[in-house]
């Protein structure tokens, strides 16, 4: 099975990055480690650095993008978006799981945040959490 390395990132999909921001540099007490457009996802992200784990927000550039078809189903809210634990081996891991019998999003890995290779798991094989899977490059 894959090895797993570390809870990497919680996901958090925001309808207003600038005003999230705000709320969790107070939250935190601090500014964002990182911030990045990912054009392929279609979204804007700011990463908060929590020990060695991140809080990833993430704002829609288009409603036709994961995240805004995300907003746009919770009435135009945000909320919880996915959960990414990093892995050893993203293309061994995703043909492991395959061949499990879980279903996949992605069956081959994809450019995300940070330049990390990415790839999500349906959340219909892991009680409805969505699960990014990531694997630095």
């Amino acid at each position: 099975m894959p090895k797993i390395k570390i809870l990497d990132h919680i996901g958090i999909a925001v309808p207003d990055l600038a005003a999230a921001i705000k709320t969790y540099s107070t939250l935190l007490g601090k500014s964002p480690d990182h911030l990045e457009e990912v054009v392929e996802q279609k979204a804007k992200t700011a990463f908060f650095a929590v020990d060695d784990t991140h809080l990833e927000l993430l704002e829609s550039t288009s409603p036709d993008g994961p995240i805004g078809k995300f907003i746009d189903k919770n009435g135009g809210r945000g909320g919880l978006h996915h959960i990414c634990i990093q892995v050893e081996d993203l293309e061994a891991s995703l043909a492991a799981y395959k061949q499990a019998g879980i279903q996949l999003i992605d069956e081959k890995p994809r450019r995300g945040a940070h330049g990390k290779l990415i790839a999500f798991v349906h959340p219909k094989s892991t009680g409805g959490v969505l699960l990014e899977l990531s694997q630095k490059s």
